[in-house]
């Protein structure tokens, strides 16, 4: 079911307004659309995935306001005026960006369900944190995010790696 057509007894929808990997959307959309579904359905931003719909593995972490946040977790109403990032929106002038090359060089990933998350908490772990991570802060970093096929070995190298490319 498409929530963003769903009309309320007063057929009076919220109107949402945000920016979203730069460019501005606004939508009438139902006050209970979770901001993953907004992004994935109204917009076709489909980069950024569903796994559990609990808030729970990470698949859907997109920025809010420069942020890491789980989109499945927050309301797409509560982000009115908001600037949003999804991993679509990392890319500049064609090229990807730091932290996606090293997913890609260090092959951090499998079936790769869970590396758009992977990465866009990467990204806000070197936001926060700053370059110089060592394996013990990645890992706690990133338990917030599960990956069901690697040891995660792969996956703390480019996160490394990434974050070194950031800073230069």
């Amino acid at each position: 079911m498409d929530m963003s057509r769903t009309t309320l007894e007063n057929d009076t929808l919220p109107e949402l307004s945000m920016t979203v990997n730069g460019k501005q959307v606004a939508a009438e959309v139902d006050p209970t659309l979770l901001l993953v579904n907004f992004l994935r359905d109204h917009l076709r931003l489909t980069g950024t995935h569903v796994g559990c719909d609990t808030s729970q593995c990470g698949s859907c972490v997109v920025h809010l306001d420069d942020k890491a946040i789980k989109s499945c977790a927050t309301l797409a109403v509560a982000c009115q005026g908001a600037q949003v990032k999804t991993i679509e929106g990392l890319e500049a002038d064609g090229s990807l960006h730091p932290m996606q090359e090293a997913f890609s060089k260090h092959h951090a990933l499998q079936c790769g369900y869970c590396t758009p998350g992977m990465i866009m908490s990467a990204i806000d772990i070197v936001r926060r944190k700053g370059s110089n991570l060592d394996e013990a802060m990645i890992r706690h970093e990133l338990e917030g995010n599960i990956c069901r096929c690697t040891g995660y070995f792969n996956i703390i190298k480019a996160v490394s790696a990434g974050a070194a490319a950031m800073k230069a």
